[in-house]
């Protein structure tokens, strides 16, 4: 991510099920577990801004040592109890236009099965699989309708055929009688 791609993010200043702003704070799993688990849930992952004020989304940026917690290694070594199956993100620290740095996490989305969360925290539950809904005002929490269920659940279904074809097990397509042409039209 360069500060062109970060400009595009930061001049729409709107929240979206792929879009989440943080407000300038250094690093604590605690805040940014569950956006990451329900990022992954989302058919494009999502992004996290670290730097802009919750609900008025001014630009603050991060001072040199809030950034500086920031570690992708630890970052994934803190998440990793609570994801199953792992969940994948980079981290991006970027200037805007006018030198304010920030934190750009961007989180995946799943690769076969949706991200259970697999451990209780501070503000997640053992259990429960965290969705961002387009369909709500944009929030990370539990999937909460039927309709955000099937969406996840029909996602998996077509990555796991995927993965079925790609390591050569093919379903078995039968030729079925015609029988239209065996009665002649009638």
């Amino acid at each position: 991510m360069n500060t062109d791609e970060l400009e595009l993010l930061l001049n729409g200043t709107e929240e979206s099920d792929i879009l989440e702003f943080k407000a300038a704070v250094p690093w604590d799993r605690k805040l940014f577990v569950k956006d990451i688990l329900a990022m992954a849930n989302v058919i494009d992952g999502g992004r996290i801004v670290i730097g802009v004020e919750d609900g008025t989304f001014a630009r603050q940026g991060l001072s040199p040592e809030q950034l500086e917690t920031y570690k992708i290694d630890e970052m994934r070594d803190s998440i990793a109890p609570y994801a199953d199956p792992r969940v994948v993100f980079r981290l991006h620290k970027v200037k805007d236009a006018d030198e304010r740095h920030y934190a750009v996490i961007e989180v995946t989305p799943f690769e076969d099965f949706p991200v259970i969360c697999a451990r209780d925290g501070a503000d997640v539950c053992e259990g429960v699989v965290y969705f961002r809904s387009r369909r709500r005002r944009p929030a990370s929490a539990p999937v909460g309708s039927s309709s955000d269920m099937r969406d996840i659940i029909e996602r998996a279904a077509v990555l796991s055929a995927g993965r079925l074809q790609r390591i050569g097990f093919v379903p078995q397509i039968e030729e079925r009688p015609d029988y239209d042409a065996e009665l002649g039209g009638l």
